[in-house]
């Protein structure tokens, strides 16, 4: 029976959420196979301490490689090593789509000489084949791909936020995995990653998102949009390209065809119109709530729930109701 391999996130000492989606990804996928989910932990010294978190969401075995060249992204023997993993008969690889995911779902598709599929947003099993979904024309249309069993695994790139995180205990077992190589001879080495603020919840990995666009006039009003997302205390704070264009948010902070794309358990769109280009970015939330004056704004058609009205009435209202919610506990 085939088993399922992925591979887990560490930076900054810490296990991305996105692995654990990965990892429950892998879940789900090995037992419609009837074999293992497989997990390929590399780091600086001591990141075999994440294996117990990755058992919690279903990883059977933990390949581990501690070295100190892995302690920064090292592209080109990490994907060395998940490749030599991955060739030793796997259903699929599954990597998640992070900015770092993105950059090795490629790479390690290239070695394998094997078939890449993009921002899935579902995997299933069909007889022999792996069936993936993943939106297209701009989140408009989702496309439903057929992949039969050929001479290597598919490698798979996960949409953030699309796979629950969710607990399936195991006693993982835990392997030594030897590097491919020398990492710290590879010729493109990463010697620093700029750090950001801890304090603020990364897009990618927020339960709940609160946008602003040009409906705030202003980029002072922005504060609107931190204080909303202050009061659920688990949300991010996100924005549209013309709001970033303008000077009034970091480029981060923007979410679109041009920027992040997102799939939170609730999005709050904060004075947006709607532009085709934005939803494509935000379109797979799981709840959509828009906030607008203009009735007929297209934001509406992809809502789950729209408010017609004024933000700076609105938008402070909904906080005070939130803030009053929360402390009922």
């Amino acid at each position: 029976m085939p088993s399922v391999l992925t591979y887990a996130e560490v930076r900054g000492g810490d296990l991305r959420k996105i692995s654990l989606e990965a990892a429950s990804a892998a879940r789900a996928l090995a037992d419609a196979y009837g074999g293992e989910a497989h997990v390929i932990l590399s780091g600086g010294p001591g990141v075999g301490a994440h294996a117990g978190a990755l058992g919690e969401h279903g990883a059977d075995v933990a390949f581990v490689s501690e070295h100190a060249a892995f302690a920064q992204y090292n592209p080109e023997a990490l994907s060395a090593l998940v490749a030599e993993r991955a060739r030793n008969g796997y259903a699929a690889v599954l990597i998640g789509g992070s900015a770092r995911g993105k950059d090795l779902a490629p790479r390690v598709a290239a070695k394998l000489g094997a078939a890449i599929l993009s921002d899935v947003t579902a995997l299933a099993r069909d007889g022999d084949a792996l069936v993936a979904t993943h939106p297209v024309y701009t989140g408009k249309v989702t496309a439903t791909l057929r992949l039969t069993a050929g001479s290597g695994p598919a490698v798979v790139s996960l949409r953030p936020g699309a796979f629950t995180a969710a607990p399936a205990p195991r006693t993982v077992r835990i392997e030594t995995a030897a590097p491919s190589g020398d990492p710290s001879a590879v010729r493109v080495q990463v010697k620093e990653t700029p750090s950001v603020d801890s304090r603020k919840l990364d897009l990618a990995e927020a339960p709940v998102i609160v946008s602003g666009g040009r409906g705030l006039k202003a980029a002072e009003n922005f504060k609107l949009v931190e204080d909303l997302a202050a009061a659920f205390g688990n949300a991010a704070v996100g924005a549209t390209r013309a709001v970033t264009d303008d000077g009034w948010r970091p480029h981060s902070d923007q979410i679109g065809q041009t920027g992040r794309q997102v799939s939170p358990a609730l999005y709050v769109a904060v004075g947006i119109s709607g532009a085709i280009q934005h939803i494509a970015g935000m379109r797979a939330s799981r709840c959509i709530v828009a906030i607008n004056k203009d009735a007929e704004a297209p934001i509406f058609k992809v809502a789950d729930y729209g408010i017609v009205g004024d933000v700076f009435e609105v938008v402070p209202a909904l906080t005070a109701a939130i803030r009053a919610q929360r402390a009922k506990g």
